[in-house]
C-alpha cells in the first residue's frame, strides 16, 4: 500500500561525490520542507541561490541523462535522486548543490536512499495528492521503437523491458509490484553504456566522472589489446580487461537482469517530474530520458486539464485529515447545525470535507417533506464552517477561538441537493489573512456537478476577547 500522508525528512543530511559527465566535485543536501512543498533544487553556489522546480516543464538536455534549469539555475543527472526519492515516498524536500550535477555516487541510487533513511521520514499533516490514471495513456516512439503506457490502477507499479538486439545484452525485464520493493530490488542498480558509446562520450565532452566503479561498460564485439589500452587511458586506469561474460574490467553484475532494473529506476524518477505521485500501472519498452520526459509531460497535461475541472478530489477509502471528533474538538457547532463530517484535505490556502445528506437531517421534517430539498441557506453555512476551519488552522489553539462570518457576495445555488447525497466542499483563500479577516471562495459539488458556490468573507476572534 502506499503512504497516504505527504512525507518529509526529518532533519538535513549531506553527501558529496562527483557527476558523472562534468567530473566536478559536488557537496549535495537534503532539507526537510513544508507540506506541498514538492521536489526543488537549489545551485547555491551561483548568485542569488536559484531554485529549480523538479518538474518535466524545465527540462533542458536529455542526451544522457536528465538536465532541468530555472531562474539561470541548472542540474544534471538528477534522475537517481528522484527515483530515490520516490522509492521512499518522500514528497517534500529541498536538495541543495554547490555544483552543476548530482554526484554520481555508484552509478545507482542506493547512497542516496541510505542518506535519505539516515535523515529519517517524518509524516505531514497534508493528503497525498495522487494523480490516478483514469484511462489508458500511451506513449511511442515509431522510429526508436519505444512504448509506454499507464493503466489505471489504484497503486504503483512499473515494468520494464529492454532489448539491445546485442550478443551480450539480451531482452531482459525487470518489474516491481510494491513499492517498498525498491529499496531491495532496484536502488543498487547501476547506469550502464555500451563499448562502443564510450569515445563517442569522451569525445562529446562527457563521462569526465566515469569511472568503472560507478558505470557498467558492456563489451558487445571482440576488442583488441590496443584498444583496451587507449580505454585504460581514457579512464585513468592501468589496465582494464574483458571478462567472459561481456562486462569490462571484472565488474560483477549484482544481478543478471541489472541493466532492465537500472532502466526501471530510470522511468521511476524521470516520470517524477510529472510533478505528482502517480497510481498507476506503468508499462515501458525500450525507455529512454527522452521517452521518459515525453511520457512526464502528457501525464502532466492530463493533471492540468483535471485540476481545469476544479472539483476537490474526494476518495472515501482514505482517512480523513479531520474526523467528527477532530472538527468539533475545534468547531463550537453541535447538532443540529454541525453539518460538516469529516475535512479531506488542509494546507496554507485550502481546505477540502464533507457533508453527508440524509433523509434523517431534521430540516427535512419541514423543508418540502413530499420533496424534500436541502435548504440553499443550510448549504451555505456547511460551507461557512469549512471555511472556518481553514482560517482556525492558522492559529496554534484553534479551541480558544471563535468564526464570525461577515458577509457573502456572488451567492449561486446550481442544482438542488437532494437526501442521499454527498456534497464535497472546497474553499480556498483570495488573499492572505489580515487583522484576523479571511476571504475565501468557496464551491459545493455533488459528484461532478458545482450545486453551489460563493465568496465568503470572516473574522477570526479569542473566546475571552
Amino acid at each position: 500500500m502506499l503512504n497516504i500522508k505527504q512525507q518529509t525528512i526529518q532533519k538535513s543530511v549531506t553527501l558529496s561525490g562527483v557527476g558523472l559527465h562534468t567530473g566536478a566535485k559536488t557537496n549535495m543536501t537534503f532539507v526537510p520542507a513544508k507540506p506541498n512543498h514538492g521536489i526543488k533544487f537549489q545551485r547555491v553556489d551561483l548568485p542569488g541561490s536559484p531554485i529549480i522546480d523538479a518538474d518535466c516543464d524545465n527540462v533542458v538536455d536529455i542526451s544522457r541523462g536528465t538536465t532541468i534549469e530555472q531562474s539561470g539555475g541548472r542540474v544534471s543527472t538528477i534522475e537517481h535522486t528522484l527515483a530515490a526519492l520516490v522509492g521512499l515516498e518522500i514528497d517534500n524536500v529541498l536538495i541543495q548543490l554547490d555544483g552543476p550535477e548530482c554526484p554520481i555516487m555508484d552509478g545507482s541510487s542506493i547512497q542516496f536512499v541510505n542518506i535519505l533513511k539516515e535523515a529519517g521520514t517524518e509524516e505531514q499533516n497534508a493528503i497525498r495528492d495522487f494523480f490516478e490514471v483514469q484511462e489508458p495513456t500511451f506513449y511511442r516512439e515509431a522510429a526508436r521503437n519505444v512504448e509506454i503506457a499507464a493503466l489505471p490502477l489504484d497503486d504503483y507499479r512499473v515494468t520494464v523491458m529492454v532489448d539491445y538486439n546485442s550478443p551480450v545484452l539480451g531482452s531482459q525485464h525487470a518489474s516491481i509490484t510494491d513499492i517498498r520493493q525498491f529499496e531491495k530490488e532496484i536502488a543498487s542498480c547501476r547506469t550502464f553504456c555500451f563499448l562502443h558509446e564510450l569515445e563517442m562520450l569522451y569525445k562529446n565532452n562527457l563521462i569526465r566522472g566515469g569511472d568503472l566503479n560507478n558505470a557498467i561498460v558492456i563489451v558487445d564485439r571482440v576488442v583488441k589489446e590496443d584498444e583496451l589500452d587507449s580505454i585504460a587511458k581514457m579512464l585513468g586506469k592501468p589496465k582494464v580487461e574483458v571478462r567472459h561474460e561481456g562486462i569490462l574490467n571484472n565488474i560483477e553484475l549484482r544481478y543478471k537482469n541489472e541493466p532492465a532494473r537500472h532502466k526501471l529506476l530510470d522511468v521511476m524518477g524521470d516520470l517524477a517530474l510529472a510533478g505528482r505521485p502517480l497510481k498507476a500501472q506503468i508499462l515501458a519498452a525500450r525507455p529512454g530520458h527522452a521517452a521518459n520526459v515525453a511520457f512526464a509531460k502528457k501525464l502532466k497535461k492530463q493533471m492540468a486539464e483535471a485540476d481545469r475541472q476544479g472539483r476537490p478530489k474526494y476518495n472515501p477509502n482514505l482517512p480523513p485529515v479531520m474526523d467528527i471528533n477532530k472538527i468539533t474538538s475545534i468547531l463550537n457547532h453541535r447538532y443540529p447545525f454541525l453539518l460538516i463530517d469529516k475535512i479531506i484535505y488542509l494546507d496554507s490556502e485550502t481546505v477540502a470535507g464533507v457533508k453527508n445528506v440524509t433523509m434523517n437531517e431534521p430540516f427535512f421534517q419541514g423543508h418540502f417533506p413530499g420533496n424534500p430539498v436541502m435548504p440553499g441557506v443550510l448549504q451555505v453555512e456547511a460551507m461557512t464552517q469549512i471555511g472556518g476551519i481553514l482560517v482556525l488552522s492558522t492559529v496554534p489553539d484553534p479551541e480558544n477561538y471563535n468564526t464570525y462570518f461577515l458577509g457573502i457576495d456572488d451567492c449561486r445555488f446550481r442544482k438542488m441537493v437532494l437526501p442521499g447525497d454527498t456534497m464535497v466542499i472546497q474553499c480556498d483563500l483570495l488573499a492572505p489573512i489580515k487583522r484576523g479577516i479571511a476571504k475565501m471562495r468557496g464551491r459545493a459539488y455533488v459528484g461532478n456537478t458545482l450545486v453551489c458556490e460563493g465568496t465568503m468573507t470572516a473574522i477570526i476572534s479569542r473566546k475571552d476577547a
